[in-house]
């Protein structure tokens, strides 16, 4: 290949990753800032569509519908997972934001409890369990897609632009609602200015939608159906053959999911009930938190590719065991900048769990069923412990009084972090295809193997960052 067609093939290949990277990251910006409106507008919603309860029991009920929410996700995650590992994942990230889209539609024009009574909340409901649904299949779809076209050593960097797209929409959500509540009074958002968040996400989730079916799928989903080998059926192999696997990603996305819920959906809530400070503030906070992490996540990615997936992850686990307790009582302080410097450093920690964790899981599971894993995993854990969260903290500093509560929580979930961290492999800049992805299937003819190895041989000449090869290799030793 001559170095002028070289240099051009080159090109195109980065064009084509920048592409992947707003591919699989618009979605989650979409997903994430449905999802933080609903969190940061709970007080609103729980008056609009609970009107007849008490503060306290309106607000929970608020809380019970996201919960309920989290728990169809593992549903969604069987069933796009499925699909993802068996007609690629071009087609799981295209049909997980039409879901989102629709039902945000749906959610943004509902008529209130004040219009239309029990119905109101009853349709409520479905909106969301719609967006459960397509929420468990995002993660593992877009977190295979953007580990499978990241060159393995920048991987981690690759993978962070997922996150990087959750945090997009957290501040994009948290800046549109404190404009909310400085344009409108509290009267004209209860009653029609909340839907204005929910209408601004349906646009984004249509341009989301056209640029995911532009693209390609990934080399090593590609090379699966070059060899003929794509997984059957993926949820049996995954609990068959990748049992330690499914665990060890459980334990991280249990650290990774509590802490962000904890962090960015429910510290704003908890700031205005528990701590006092007003809404305009609380939100701005979190504006600015998300912002921190918006330049921590991906600095977090590119110090797990240079030093290792454990080392960067252990800090983090350590860090949220010694401080949480620490900076929520900061967080009360009667000093001007301590809810700054408590939110910050809260934002932090959750920055480095967030740049770390997609790359170590994606690195966890064979390519014949990492979006099964991925997602079943992810959306188990979302459901059983995230969702739950605030509903559970509520409770709880309801029944014992003690606005600690959160920062014991967070302790906990950093102990889980630290066993979990400790049981993994060290997966930094392996090969994705491997041996495992050819097991329970024929060979590849000669013909067929001399294809992969050509389509090998373009890959690599096309790109200067390191593309992994389409062709199956042992894995490490340490797995």
């Amino acid at each position: 290949m001559s170095g002028d067609t070289q240099a051009a093939a080159g090109l195109a290949y980065q064009k084509g990753l920048r592409k992947s990277v707003v591919a699989g990251s618009i979605g989650v910006l979409v997903h994430w800032f449905d999802w933080a409106v609903y969190a940061y507008m709970a007080t609103t919603i729980a008056s609009i569509f609970f009107p007849e309860e008490d503060s306290t029991a309106g607000l929970l009920a608020t809380f019970a519908v996201f919960a309920v929410s989290f728990l169809v996700r593992p549903i969604g995650a069987v069933i796009f997972g499925r699909l993802g590992d068996k007609l690629g994942r071009k087609h799981t990230l295209s049909l997980v934001i039409l879901a989102m889209a629709l039902s945000t539609l749906a959610l943004g024009v509902l008529p209130t409890y004040g219009t239309i009574g029990v119905l109101a909340p009853i349709l409520l409901i479905v909106t969301r369990i719609v967006q459960g649904l397509a929420a468990g299949g995002e993660f593992g779809s877009a977190a295979a897609f953007l580990g499978e076209f990241s060159p393995p050593k920048r991987r981690g960097f690759g993978c962070s632009w997922l996150e990087v797209g959750s945090l997009a929409g957290f501040l994009l959500a948290s800046f549109v609602v404190f404009l909310l509540n400085q344009a409108l009074t509290p009267d004209q958002v209860s009653a029609w200015g909340w839907r204005i968040p929910f209408l601004i996400t349906v646009p984004l989730g249509f341009i989301g939608l056209y640029i995911r079916r532009k693209i390609e799928d990934t080399p090593e989903f590609a090379a699966l159906q070059k060899m003929e080998t794509v997984a059957e059926a993926p949820l049996r192999e995954v609990f068959k053959r990748n049992p330690k696997q499914f665990l060890q990603t459980c334990g991280m996305e249990t650290f990774m999911n509590v802490t962000f819920y904890v962090v960015l959906v429910y510290l704003l809530t908890y700031q205005e009930t528990a701590v006092g400070i007003e809404p305009g503030r609380a939100a701005l906070l979190s504006t600015l938190a998300s912002a921190l992490g918006l330049v921590i996540v991906p600095l977090a990615g590119l110090a797990s590719d240079r030093f290792g997936r454990k080392p960067v992850l252990m800090t983090a686990a350590i860090a949220l065991t010694v401080l949480s307790v620490p900076l929520f009582v900061l967080m009360g302080a009667d000093y001007p900048w301590a809810s700054f410097v408590s939110t910050f450093g809260l934002a932090f920690i959750l920055a480095i769990i967030l740049g770390t964790h997609a790359a170590t899981v994606v690195e966890l599971f064979p390519t014949r069923t990492r979006q099964t894993g991925l997602s079943i995993a992810y959306a188990l854990t979302a459901a059983l412990f995230a969702g739950t969260a605030p509903y559970i903290l509520t409770w709880l500093i309801d029944s014992t009084g003690s606005t600690l509560s959160p920062g014991w929580f967070l302790a906990v979930v950093g102990v889980i972090g630290i066993v979990t961290v400790a049981s993994l492999p060290e997966t930094r800049g392996i090969d994705l295809l491997r041996s495992d992805d050819l097991e329970e299937s024929s060979a590849p003819s000669a013909p067929e193997a001399a294809e992969v190895a050509e389509a090998a041989d373009v890959a690599e000449a096309a790109a200067p960052v390191e593309r992994p090869s389409p062709s199956p290799v042992e894995p490490s030793s340490d797995r």
